[in-house]
This record gives C-alpha cells, sequence and structure tokens, in this order.
C-alpha cells in the first residue's frame, strides 16, 4: 500500500508537505506512512484518497471498483469521471464496514 499512496501522491503532483496539508495529516507521520515506517490508518487512507483523487480502493489493493459498473447522467456541471470516484468512494466504505460486521440499518 506504501508504493500507491507514493504513486497517487507523485500522480497528483503533491509534495509530501502539501499532502499533509490537505490531509491534516503532520508532515512526519505522512512521511512515515510513505517510507513504510507505519502502517496508514483507515481514516488517513480515506484522506489521502480524497486530496490525491484516488479510491481507497487504489490505494488498498480492494476489488471493489473492479466490481462496479454505473450509468448515469451529469448533473449541474459535475464530470463523469467525478460522479464515479465519489460513487467509488461510498460503495468501498460499504464494503469496508460491511468486512467488519457494520451494516446499514
Amino acid at each position: 500500500m506504501t508504493a500507491a499512496i507514493e504513486s497517487a501522491r507523485t500522480t497528483a503532483g503533491l509534495s509530501q508537505r502539501a499532502l499533509a496539508d490537505r490531509t491534516n495529516i503532520s508532515q512526519a507521520t505522512l512521511n512515515r506512512i510513505l517510507t513504510g515506517g507505519r502502517p496508514a490508518k483507515m481514516t488517513e487512507i480515506i484522506l489521502i484518497a480524497d486530496a490525491t483523487g484516488c479510491t481507497v480502493a487504489q490505494l488498498t489493493g480492494s476489488a471493489v471498483a473492479g466490481r462496479v459498473q454505473c450509468a448515469a447522467r451529469a448533473t449541474n456541471g459535475s464530470s463523469m469521471g467525478s460522479m464515479r470516484q465519489r460513487l467509488l468512494h461510498f460503495m468501498e466504505l460499504d464494503a469496508y464496514l460491511a468486512d467488519h460486521g457494520i451494516f446499514a440499518s
């Protein structure tokens, strides 16, 4: 996962400092995550995914994105790509919660 986070950071054109600022994760903690000094917590992964424009699945290697098909209309100036990314974020969160025995009521 460390390599995926680093790749997402560089693809987004963010320095470690810029990513730290966007996520409100200290630069020291972010550096330990990026160098493998400590694993990222799920809350940090979600913040990093949002800041880099990736999905949690892309950072963690889970397969939710590969199982999702969607068809929608873009409204209010939203692009289809951004709408799909948001949908994947929700799907990944749902899958994560289900994996941990937390179901929607």
